[in-house]
């Protein structure tokens, strides 16, 4: 499975924005300057979580983004779908019935599931639940456990002018 790194860079703002006060706004650019990405590409990204509701946006002067909800309630799943859509991975076109095969395989009338369809199928929803099954709250966790200070050095360095 392969994912645009739009996915990657909402996943790190989402887990950088839980730790920050959910009153405060974060603005794209100081967003994507923590990473060194491009704003304006980052901006698209966090505008697709809002349309969401992942994030929430404020305009002005004091303007940017900041959680929707409670981090414990959006899951990775949700990322990549508000970023990469929920389109399926893998697409049958029915070459089973194509050629030679198609008398080997019998007509294009018979519509048993095609066998390698169903695998990649199987496997796509295996995928899919467990990015379902991963919070951005547990990734916080996570890195705050393997780096306990991580969640006061990312505040204090988005409180800097």
């Amino acid at each position: 499975m392969k994912l645009r790194e739009g996915v990657e860079w909402a996943v790190h703002c989402c887990i950088n924005l839980s730790w920050i006060s959910p009153d405060r706004a974060v603005p794209a650019a100081r967003l994507a300057a923590f990473h060194d990405l491009p704003t304006a590409y980052l901006n698209k990204q966090m505008n697709a979580l809002g349309r969401v509701g992942i994030v929430a946006s404020r305009s002005g002067p004091r303007g940017g983004f900041r959680l929707g909800r409670d981090p414990e309630r959006i899951t990775l799943m949700d990322v990549a779908t508000a970023i990469d859509g929920s389109a399926q991975a893998f697409l049958c076109t029915g070459i089973r019935h194509h050629g030679p095969a198609g008398t080997i395989t019998g007509p294009a009338t018979d519509r048993t599931t095609c066998t390698v369809a169903q695998a990649f199928s199987t496997a796509e929803l295996a995928w899919r639940r467990q990015l379902a099954d991963r919070s951005i709250a547990e990734l916080a966790d996570t890195v705050r456990r393997a780096n306990p200070a991580a969640p006061d050095q990312v505040r204090r360095w988005f409180d800097q002018p």
